[in-house]
């Protein structure tokens, strides 16, 4: 039996001035039912879910909540003020179960002085705040307030810290700690990962996985609307269209409904031009009356709008030189801060090295010293212990997160100029590339969206031609279509990334290698973030025990055999396994292509043996990891004084 409807909204239509941002948008959401909201940066995703949580009104069209259901809203960034401390805010989510507490001690009091009617008066009173107290979960107060507190990264510490003191992330997180314990029947988040590290972005997929609630959420971050939404509404050109799954599959639903689309356009365009070419070969002739028919067919006829689709950034990344094969090389660092009081340390690495070629993603908690270790290996801080050493013919090309570079008073065109002399009509086209057309060029940086400030530091970075590209957080207010384009010129870019991300799916689709924060130290994996966590779940696996066996005779345990010629032939041979491996996940990248392929046109036959390789080529991939790990050891022992 399906869910009762909580949320209808009916033919609502939004205009700021003359632009108009939608119309005709009408969808329903059941209870318990999760549903995103997907679209490109300006679709109007953020002003529908303000209309819905009453922040704004609709030009036309209607809002309809259950009756006695309770909506709470969160907000993109949240700005607030508070002298309570973290702890005491959050708790702010149970106020009307306090407030019952509240009366219900001073019910207790007056009891014990009461009698008759106004006893059983006070006692009905008492009963009644009661079951709201229960309800509304005064007895897993304290509980579930740490619980979610330390679930988005709060430390016992930062519990008692007051919010004025904190961060804007940080106070981003205690209100969305807010939403999450008032236990609404419909929650509306509006970019809930913004903010959040992987670990916390985890956890609350966790949460909302098991909410009992409805909720409708608006994320770029695609795993997270996999793992958590189950229908995804897609805001386009001013519509809004409705699609029964999750994102992945709602990307293959909507190739195959425009795919379709586009196929009846083209047949009716086809008739369209036969029947004018009739209309005119035929109007003055023996069949003229049939002619004049037709053309009254073709006046009357409705017409098929062509299907649109978004314009994407045109990114070609060319570089000026290739590099030699070492990239950098870091002797052990100690990456921090120089104070008055002495050195602030945040993070230490081993002896490192990046090739050409290589793809690597740094991971790691908030505040764990990832930004400070990128401006402390393109030399904008010096390292506390240690060295970088960069090889030949690198050219280096850094992208800051927060678009520092980019001077608030400039406009895109004037930054570009400032970054490469060229003509303006030159400058213009090139920004055109990137989203920016007519007017836009001349628009104040300090005015422009996250979105855009993003677009115009990857245009000036592209023009650098670097062959070594330092990313800090490139995806940040990023819609997804413009992630994928990204991905896939991070995936044919032939010189070398570095980059810090907390988006899981743009670290599989780009990385070849992982370097991860872990108590204080940078600790390296081969591969992407997926194959990352599988290392990290096979070391967190308990041991097996061992087997009771018969009495025979067996050989001593040894430490890892030293690799025959020392540590060149180690390294040799560890170098042809990671060769094996990346040969392995191409593969399995091309099946996976393929199958989805398959998956479209109902092949089975197809599937079938696709999905046998991908098993095989899996294991292969599996044991080509235990020889790497092997390897790893056997060059450890080889290098060891």
């Amino acid at each position: 039996m399906a869910n009762p409807t909580i949320l209808t909204v009916a033919d609502l239509a939004k205009s700021y001035g003359s632009e108009q941002i939608f119309s005709g948008v009408s969808f329903q959401l059941a209870e318990r039912e999760h549903a995103a909201i997907v679209g490109v940066n300006g679709a109007g995703k953020s002003t529908l879910m303000k209309i819905i949580a009453g922040v704004e009104d609709p030009q036309s069209g209607v809002v309809a909540l259950s009756s006695g259901a309770r909506l709470t809203y969160l907000a993109q960034e949240t700005r607030f003020t508070s002298d309570r401390t973290v702890r005491e805010e959050a708790r702010l989510a149970f106020a009307d179960a306090l407030a019952a507490a509240d009366r219900m001690r001073e019910i207790e009091q007056s009891m014990a002085s009461a009698s008759g009617a106004e006893l059983d008066e006070l006692l009905h009173e008492y009963d009644r705040l009661h079951v709201s107290f229960e309800t509304g979960g005064g007895y897993d107060v304290e509980h579930r307030t740490d619980e979610v507190l330390m679930g988005l990264g709060f430390t016992f510490e930062q519990f008692d810290q007051p919010v004025n003191q904190l961060s804007g992330g940080q106070k981003t997180r205690v209100a969305l700690a807010k939403a999450l314990l008032a236990s609404p029947d419909l929650l509306l988040l509006d970019e809930p990962t913004n903010h959040l590290d992987l670990t916390m972005v985890e956890w609350l997929e966790e949460f909302l996985r098991t909410w009992a609630g409805a909720c409708l959420i608006i994320s770029h971050d695609r795993y997270f609307l996999d793992r958590v939404t189950t229908r995804t509404l897609d805001m386009s050109f001013g519509r809004l269209e409705d699609y029964p799954a999750a994102y992945a599959r709602y990307l293959v639903l909507r190739e195959e409904r425009m795919s379709r689309r586009m196929q009846e356009y083209e047949e009716q365009q086809a008739f369209i031009a036969r029947t004018e070419e009739f209309v005119r070969k035929y109007k003055a002739g023996q069949r003229s009356r049939e002619a004049r028919g037709r053309q009254t067919r073709l006046e009357r006829l409705e017409r098929i709008e062509r299907p649109q689709e978004h314009e994407g950034l045109n990114l070609k990344l060319a570089t000026a030189i290739r590099s030699g094969r070492e990239v950098v090389r870091m002797t052990p660092l100690q990456v921090g801060y120089k104070t008055a009081d002495g050195n602030s340390e945040l993070l230490q690495t081993p002896e490192l090295m990046i090739e050409r070629g290589d793809r690597v993603a740094l991971v790691g908690p908030n505040g764990c010293g990832k930004s400070t270790l990128l401006r402390t290996l393109i030399g904008e801080l010096d390292p506390l212990k240690g060295r970088v050493m960069f090889g030949a013919n690198v050219k280096l090309g850094y992208y800051a997160q927060g678009h520092e570079r980019l001077p608030s008073d400039g406009t895109p065109l004037s930054v570009l100029l400032d970054t490469q002399p060229m003509g303006e009509e030159s400058a213009r086209t090139y920004l055109g590339r990137f989203l920016f057309s007519d007017d836009d060029v001349f628009k104040r940086v300090g005015s422009l969206s996250g979105g855009e400030r993003s677009r115009l530091a990857l245009a000036c970075l592209l023009l650098q031609q670097a062959n070594f590209l330092v990313l800090d957080e490139p995806t940040n207010h990023l819609d997804i279509h413009t992630r994928e384009t990204l991905e896939e010129m991070l995936r044919e870019f032939d010189g070398t990334v570095l980059f810090v991300s907390h988006d899981r799916f743009f670290i599989d689709q780009v990385a070849t290698r992982v370097w991860a924060v872990q108590d204080g130290i940078v600790k390296p994996y081969l591969g992407h973030y997926t194959d990352y966590q599988r290392q990290l779940a096979k070391k967190s696996e308990p041991p097996k025990p061992e087997p009771v066996a018969a009495v025979v005779e067996s050989k001593p345990q040894t430490a890892p055999r030293r690799v025959r010629g020392g540590e060149a032939q180690a390294q040799k041979a560890l170098n042809q396994a990671e060769r094996d491996i990346a040969k392995l996940e191409g593969r399995l990248n091309e099946l996976s292509d393929a199958l989805a392929v398959a998956s479209i046109d109902a092949d089975l036959g197809a599937l079938e043996r696709l999905g046998a390789e991908y098993a095989k080529v899996q294991d292969d991939l599996e044991d080509a990891y235990s020889r790497w790990e092997e390897l790893t050891a056997q060059v450890d022992l080889a290098t060891a004084p």
